[in-house]
Parts: C-alpha cells; sequence; structure tokens
C-alpha cells in the first residue's frame, strides 16, 4: 500500500529534503493561508451568514436554551478580565516598588485581590521597577561620562 505523500510513490518533492522535510529557502505554507475546507466552510457562512444569525435568534425567542446561549455569547461574552482596585502606593524610583509589591501581597492576604490578579499586579510593578531601574542606570553611566 502506497500512501499519498510517500517518498516512493513519485509525488512532486520539489523543494524538499530527501527525508520529506522542507528544504532551506522553503518555508512551506504560507502564514496565515487556510486548507481547502476552511476556506469552504468560510464561503459558505459568508453566503448564509446572515440567515443562520436570523434563525438562532429565531430558535432563542422561541425558548431554545441552546440558541439562546450562543446569543448572549455573542452579545455579551464572558470578560477575561477585570478592573483590579486597591491602594497601591506611588512609585517613583526601584526602591518604592519593594512598598507596591508589599501592598500587592497585604491585598491577596486580606482578600482585596485573589492570588492571580496578585500575580498579574505583581508582574506590572516588576515591568515599571525594571524601567524605573533602566532610567536610573542610564542617569549614572551619563553623570559618569560627563565627568571624564
Amino acid at each position: 500500500m502506497t500512501r499519498k505523500n510517500d517518498r516512493n510513490s513519485g509525488a512532486n518533492t520539489e523543494g524538499r529534503n530527501p527525508d520529506g522535510t522542507f528544504a532551506p529557502g522553503n518555508p512551506g505554507k504560507p502564514k496565515g493561508s487556510r486548507h481547502r475546507a476552511t476556506q469552504a466552510v468560510q464561503e459558505l457562512l459568508d453566503a448564509d451568514g446572515e440567515a443562520l444569525t436570523r434563525k438562532a435568534v429565531e430558535l432563542a425567542l422561541d425558548g431554545d436554551t441552546t440558541a439562546l446561549r450562543l446569543c448572549m455569547e455573542r452579545i455579551a461574552p464572558a470578560r477575561k478580565d477585570t478592573p483590579v482596585n486597591f491602594d497601591l502606593p506611588p512609585m517613583k524610583t526601584a526602591q518604592d516598588a519593594s512598598q507596591a509589591a508589599q501592598a500587592v501581597l497585604k491585598a491577596v492576604s486580606e482578600g482585596q485581590l485573589t492570588p492571580l490578579e496578585g500575580a498579574s499586579v505583581m508582574a506590572l510593578v516588576e515591568g515599571y521597577r525594571k524601567a524605573l531601574e533602566t532610567t536610573e542606570l542610564e542617569q549614572r553611566i551619563a553623570a559618569l561620562e560627563a565627568t571624564k
């Protein structure tokens, strides 16, 4: 039995290594290209999308809970992120970041923030600390070079 893409089947192997992998300079399919089946489904949806949407809304209004859930998910999708409200001290120096980190840990321990929210805020604090630290180091280097 031979497969369609078998090396010995006489299939077009131009641009490929003997082991079947793409040769240098041949990246394969372009990024974002779609499979033929995906393209066919997309064409069907493009042609009948409005009618399908109308039917889903009708079914939802008639009490079909699955159609209702589908419509609601499109109208008001579940929020993936919510604003976090708690007191965070201002950060003007890299050293202030430790006080901000302490405030985040306190908010998590008191239940004001979930651990996941705390981790997200802590990542922001750390990024800001790095930016402050880099700015401070650049200023020090510039001052040292100016004294030479």
